[in-house]
């Protein structure tokens, strides 16, 4: 359980981590993205007003004071200057009217036409074209697209992006590192607390079951004299005191077997057929009708004995809670290397949906009033989930209606 809880941990936190750092990356990126689009069509906003015609003419470059008025706020006066661009007219036929490829010198005539043909394409204003912005202004003499060399920016953008990334996966993996060195020192108020625990249970267990013995002794004494009801009271109640006693022993240790229990191959299918046939005469008293489909040679590496106790606890646990008439459903087969293992039963009461995931919880009953008169302790499906984490497998309960009620047990073959 301690090792379960410490994975869970370093799973949690890594993960918690990595979503942190994956959103922050992507925060960053984004605003820096949106900072780069932002400064490009702040450029493209100054080169396209139509009474600073950079393009055409004998001398496309006006004096700087004449262009200060249509420079924003931020932005240097050189900009428009410093910046590598290209421009173009075309007619609403697409043909070209004008151009000036004088700023730019990466891009060609025919380059220069793959561009304006995929601006055109293009069904918005604003956008970009491999590593340029542009810009379409359209009006009465036709349209004219400006395209503005972003690949410094860009290139920019992209070495921070990755940067970015390893950083924060270099984050991942120092938290990842710092949760495995600190995992045991954290989770040990809990391993301590726990341990106690196992420890009481398995103590005042044996403890208890030395002043039950002497109990029943002279009662059977007693009863020497005349059967009397008040010591068939006394016999019945630490008869049950007995059982529960030594279901708490046995849980403890469950618990502990993890990795210490002795695991042999033994054929699985016979075991449960033997263990459900065991049960048609408990059935037949309360009217139960038991139905059992067992795939037969199925093996399973574990404890013989331990899987015997896990079929005869939901067995058991179905007899108890069915209600006169009723039917209990039995299968096993083998399903992705697993053997599958289902008992299901109707209820004499409804099991509440929220109630399923606590059903596997010590001592816990889903009516409120903890009636014992089934004569059960709560007990029985937490030494059944016990036994299956004993085996690295899992259990789960399911209802539809809230009154058939169906444990599944996945065993790892």
């Amino acid at each position: 359980m301690i090792d379960k809880l410490k994975r869970k941990f370093l799973v949690t936190g890594t993960a918690f981590m990595f979503l942190l750092m994956t959103v922050l990356v992507l925060i960053m990126n984004f605003v820096n993205y949106r900072e780069v689009t932002a400064d490009a069509d702040s450029v493209l906003d100054v080169l396209s007003q139509p009474n600073l015609p950079f393009v055409g003419g004998g001398t496309p470059w006006k004096d700087p004071k004449d262009i200060m008025e249509f420079v924003p706020r931020g932005m240097s006066v050189e900009v428009p200057y410093e910046s590598r661009f290209f421009a173009v007219m075309v007619s609403a036929d697409g043909e070209i009217l004008q151009s000036d490829l004088s700023r730019i010198v990466s891009v060609d005539d025919d380059a220069a036409k793959e561009y304006i043909r995929r601006a055109l394409g293009s069904g918005g204003q604003r956008g970009f074209i491999g590593s340029f912005r542009y810009v379409k202004t359209t009006d009465e003499t036709g349209t004219r697209i400006l395209f503005l060399d972003c690949g410094r920016k860009l290139d920019s953008f992209r070495g921070f992006f990755w940067i970015s990334v390893i950083v924060g996966l270099g984050g991942c993996v120092v938290v990842f590192i710092a949760f495995v060195l600190t995992a045991g020192k954290i989770v040990a108020p809990i391993a301590e607390s726990y341990e106690k625990q196992k420890r009481f249970i398995s103590d005042a267990g044996h403890e208890i079951k030395t002043p039950l013995t002497i109990i029943n002794a002279n009662v059977d004494l007693l009863e020497s004299d005349g059967d009397k009801e008040e010591l068939a009271d006394i016999r019945q109640q630490t008869k049950r005191l007995t059982e529960l006693t030594n279901d708490l022993v046995l849980l403890s240790k469950m618990e502990e077997a993890e990795h210490t229990i002795q695991k042999i191959e033994f054929p699985l299918s016979d075991l449960v057929g033997e263990t459900v046939a065991s049960f048609r005469a408990p059935a037949a008293s309360h009217d139960l009708t038991l139905t059992a489909d067992v795939v037969p040679d199925i093996t399973l590496c574990g404890s013989p004995d331990a899987v015997r106790q896990l079929v005869s606890l939901l067995m058991e646990n179905a007899v108890k809670y069915s209600p006169d008439g009723g039917g209990i459903t039995v299968t096993l087969a083998a399903h992705r290397r697993s053997a599958v293992l289902t008992v299901a039963n109707v209820t004499r009461e409804e099991i509440r949906e929220a109630d399923l995931p606590r059903l596997f919880d010590r001592f816990y009953r889903s009516d409120v009033s903890r009636n014992s008169g089934t004569g059960g302790h709560g007990i029985g499906l937490s030494i059944a989930k016990a036994i299956t984490d004993a085996h690295g497998g899992t259990i789960t309960a399911a209802t539809k209606d809230g009154y058939d009620f169906t444990v599944t047990v996945t065993l790892p073959l």
